[in-house]
């Protein structure tokens, strides 16, 4: 059995606050040089239009699988062989928008085999600080 079958996935899903305007923040969340400012080491696309997600210098394929412009994006992960897996890894990442307040909040969901909370509050809170400090918000 595959060592991804035996272990048991875990979606935890945070939102923040942002004081950007979805126009802004969305190249951010969508595109390999936005996310290599806040997110990890680096992100580049491939020939494939594959976003390889470079973190420790290890590089990690994923597909942009879904998207809205100025709303979200998802990101699929995909195997050592640079192919879509059952179950995968993925991140989410959506825009909303308060009608009332106009406050812009960013969602993200991290699906995978990370599964302490506390851990990944923490690494989400830092990411989100690099962030704010690129979008100015």
């Amino acid at each position: 059995m595959p060592l991804s079958a035996t272990r048991r996935k875990h979606r935890f899903t945070v939102e923040y606050p942002i004081n950007a305007s979805p126009k802004i923040l969305y190249p951010y969340l969508a595109s390999a040089s936005g996310l290599s400012q806040w997110f990890c080491q680096d992100v580049r696309l491939d020939e494939d239009r594959r976003f390889n997600f470079i973190w420790d210098n290890q590089p990690h394929f994923a597909e942009l699988n879904s998207h809205r412009t100025n709303r979200s994006a998802r990101f699929v992960f995909l195997d050592g062989n640079k192919r879509p897996t059952s179950d995968a890894n993925y991140l989410d990442f959506t825009l909303e928008e308060s009608q009332l307040t106009q406050e812009v909040y960013l969602r993200v969901i991290d699906y995978s085999e990370e599964t302490d909370d506390v851990e990944l509050q923490e690494m989400w809170d830092n990411l989100i600080l690099k962030l704010r400090e690129q979008v100015g918000g």
